[in-house]
């Protein structure tokens, strides 16, 4: 299960999104979650559905790296589903004692989890497509404006892109830490729920070490370097917005406000 957790995982290659400017890519997804969030119908799902196919299929990410990312969000997905088809208030179709389904409950249901499925296709879409220097590069360039009011833009930038480039790592890591622990007769896939939490708490104590050490070991290495943030620090590779970032840029703007606009009238 460990191994099937894909973010923050960058897949080197030479399509049309890989070569994008990262700032593009961070807006074309917020444009996307804000149109899913606005969708309200099938019309308006099946075209997000659509332009994220389209996505995938010109960045040749292969589809069975998606899919199996998600398989770590299978119990949020069953959870949300539950939720929303025995909590929600319409027709009733069926009761199991106090449980009444409804057909607007089951609507709800199937809206929502492929709302979750899409979200996190197109995110682990923009780190499968782009490095995590570039990301940094992308969002501390994006954050730039708030500079002037004293928000430190770039440390910001270089957690958040360090968490990415270290989720990896850590689970690699924890898969290490839970094979010896098997070999010494640990038992985590047996017992009630309480039980195999209670196994976890021997695994979190290596783990929390582990990841200290590799926090200390990476600030001795940025010291080293004279690493000082983000005043008068040049980079290797300057960002700038080519014809293809902007047509990009503006196809995704473009194509949120549309959805928007049908999901305001409830397609």
């Amino acid at each position: 299960m460990l191994k099937d957790i894909t973010l923050g995982q960058f897949f080197p290659g030479n399509s049309p999104i890989h070569r994008l400017d990262p700032r593009a890519k961070l807006v074309a997804v917020i444009a996307y979650i804000v149109a899913l969030f606005t969708s309200q119908g099938f019309l308006t799902y099946g075209i997000c559905f659509v332009a994220l196919a389209i996505v995938v299929k010109v960045s040749t990410v292969r589809l069975k790296a998606l899919v199996k990312g998600m398989k770590p969000v299978v119990f949020i997905l069953v959870f949300t589903a539950v939720v929303n088809i025995f909590y929600a208030t319409g027709t009733p179709i069926f009761s199991i004692g106090f449980l009444t389904v409804t057909y607007e409950g089951l609507l709800r249901a199937f809206f929502m989890v492929i709302r979750i499925l899409m979200m996190i296709s197109c995110t682990f879409l923009l780190t499968y497509t782009t490095s995590p220097l570039a990301l940094t590069d992308g969002l501390e360039s994006l954050l730039g404006p708030l500079k002037k009011l004293h928000v430190p833009v770039h440390e910001l930038a270089m957690i958040m892109s360090i968490a990415l480039r270290f989720i990896p790592t850590l689970i690699e890591e924890t898969d290490k830490i839970m094979s010896a622990q098997r070999a010494r007769g640990a038992d985590f896939e047996t017992g009630s729920l309480v039980q195999r939490a209670k196994a976890l708490v021997p695994l979190l104590v290596p783990l929390f070490i582990s990841a200290l050490r590799r926090a200390d070991e990476l600030a001795t290495a940025m010291e080293c370097r004279c690493y000082h943030g983000g005043d008068g620090r040049t980079r290797m590779n300057e960002l700038h917005y080519r014809p293809a970032d902007t047509v990009f840029l503006i196809c995704a703007i473009l194509f949120a406000v549309a959805v928007a606009v049908l999901g305001a009238f409830g397609y």
